[in-house]
């Protein structure tokens, strides 16, 4: 028989893990998880795996599956104490990911990792998660809180989450039919996104900005932290009315770096810079900074978060599709044959 040998009797609670926060904070979501079911979900949130049928209506599904973070944006939510839209992020950031190869998003999963598990801190992010997986029509079907003391500093966590989306293997989009002649479309983003947030937080350093100054009519803070733009409903709907040739989302790395992950080595993209108003954050970053622009377009968005390419002739219905849509539409440029390495002409 094994005995204790300590001077006192020791539980999990002792070590840092408070297993009753954490059944807590289950109870809690799972109103929130309710309210982004689909009909093709069985079971409910707590247990062990989460059960998923796929839709009826495809001949040959083909799963298509993304994980991402939010990266140091998260470091300014510590800063400020706002938790409740960094959920959203985490959700557009894989959704957005797998919806560029024609993917409908069917559910959602999430790592929430921190030293010390605050319930309400949790509750804030989590429902994030689930507003940005109703904007995406996708099912919040389970995740792992993971309370590890000693592994994060005080009042900071993690986020890491995983998407899985199915699309008609005849529909997958590989950018293999891009010509020249097309045109490519540009979605407007909210903001910087999740992506650069390192040289964000240096600019901000360097310049002292105040959190409250007015920026462009807002609150400095309420700029920064905008919630990353979700395009699903809005693309497939127009995947559905129309032929779309290839989609970049435009994440780290920039235009220059997520564009050409969608062309034939034979074609470049032509872009012009002045078919779309730059975003005030970006010219401030690039004149507080003293950031080049051609390292802006490898770094941020810069006012496009997504890039869509169809046929000339389709060009203007897509815009038109769009708009209606909500969405704000540019017509950034063309596709022109590639004379050398450059896939990326931003003139």
């Amino acid at each position: 028989m094994l005995k204790n040998t300590g001077t006192g009797a020791l539980s999990y609670r002792d070590a840092g893990v408070d297993i009753d926060a954490g059944d807590s904070l289950v109870e809690r979501i799972k109103p929130w998880a309710k309210r982004t079911m689909r009909p093709e979900v069985l079971g409910g949130i707590g247990g062990f795996g989460a059960l998923t049928r796929l839709p009826e209506r495809y001949k040959e599904p083909i799963l298509v599956s993304g994980t991402d973070g939010v990266g140091t944006k998260l470091k300014l939510a510590f800063t400020l104490n706002r938790h409740d839209t960094v959920g959203i992020d985490l959700v557009a950031m894989s959704v957005n990911d797998i919806l560029v190869q024609g993917a409908e998003p069917l559910f959602f999963l999430d790592y929430f990792a921190c030293g010390k598990l605050d319930v309400d801190i949790a509750e804030q992010v989590i429902r994030g998660i689930a507003a940005g997986c109703e904007r995406a029509g996708c099912a919040l079907i389970g995740g792992e809180t993971a309370e590890m003391p000693g592994m994060y500093p005080a009042g900071e966590y993690d986020l890491a989450g995983f998407a899985v989306g199915v699309v008609e293997r005849a529909e997958i989009l590989d950018g293999s039919q891009i010509k020249p002649g097309d045109v490519l479309l540009g979605l407007a983003s909210s903001g910087a996104h999740s992506n650069g947030y390192s040289l964000i937080r240096k600019v901000i350093e360097r310049t002292r900005m105040d959190w409250l100054a007015d920026f462009n009519g807002r609150p400095f803070a309420d700029v920064v932290m905008e919630p990353t733009r979700i395009y699903v409903k809005p693309l497939l709907a127009l995947m559905q009315a129309m032929p779309v040739k290839g989609m970049a989302h435009i994440t780290g790395g920039g235009l220059i770096g997520n564009v050409p992950r969608i062309l034939p080595e034979t074609v470049a993209a032509k872009i012009d810079v002045t078919s779309w108003a730059m975003p005030p954050l970006f010219t401030w970053l690039a004149q507080e900074g003293q950031v080049a622009w051609d390292e802006m377009y490898r770094t941020f968005n810069c006012g496009i978060g997504m890039v869509v390419v169809v046929a000339a002739e389709h060009a203007e219905a897509a815009m038109q599709h769009l708009t209606v849509a909500g969405e704000q539409v540019y017509r950034l440029g063309t596709v022109v044959p590639r004379n050398n390495d450059e896939a990326v002409l931003i003139r």
